[in-house]
């Protein structure tokens, strides 16, 4: 099975409130983004908690979604995908880490890195637009360990700069993948038109 990871665990310092509980059309942040997940190809969600994990868990309870808890959330995204990678069943096949601030990522991307990952076989997919590389990831988990062993500081990229030849880059047509909300201008620039 397929896992959408979601990493819903940071303390959004640069936004100087916490993003991911902010609103989003009808809805917040995070719950957008687990819509989309759930709304995907995935066969599971794992939201990964660590900053406000209370009020983030409370948000997405009622979409039945598993949790994973980061206590060492200060350390970075890193060590939230190492706590969502630890928490998922040993018979999980792939994890498609998603960012929890990407809140218009539609799922049909997420679906482009199933099939992508479906037909190429490759341990890591990756999407691109106009050559650009963005988020979510997949990640074969026959990775899990070595990703569990990655220095936090580093990040998910010295994997792929170690397994060059075990990534599958898919062209997406979607800027989306290379948007994020770090800062308050990131955010109002949403609020025009903003679709649930």
């Amino acid at each position: 099975m397929i896992w959408a990871v979601i990493l819903a665990a940071g303390e959004s310092r640069r936004m100087g409130t916490q993003k991911l509980l902010l609103p989003f059309g009808e809805t917040t942040v995070v719950e957008a983004v687990v819509r989309t997940a759930l709304a995907s190809r995935v066969g599971r969600v794992l939201a990964v908690l660590g900053a406000d994990g209370d009020a983030v868990r409370k948000k997405l309870e009622p979409s039945g979604v598993d949790f994973a808890v980061n206590e060492n959330f200060a350390m970075g995204m890193l060590s939230s995908v190492q706590a969502g990678f630890k928490a998922l069943p040993a018979e999980a096949e792939a994890a498609v880490v998603m960012l929890g601030d990407q809140p218009f990522l539609p799922a049909r991307v997420v679906d482009a890195l199933v099939e992508a990952y479906g037909e190429s076989r490759k341990g890591m997919v990756i999407p691109a637009f106009h050559g650009r590389r963005g988020h979510p990831v997949l990640v074969d988990l026959k990775y899990r360990d070595e990703v569990l062993a990655l220095d936090p500081a580093d990040g998910l990229r010295q994997l792929m700069r170690a397994h060059p030849e075990d990534i599958h880059e898919v062209e997406v047509e979607d800027a989306n993948i290379l948007r994020d909300l770090d800062v308050p201008e990131d955010y109002a620039a949403t609020k025009e038109g903003v679709k649930p």
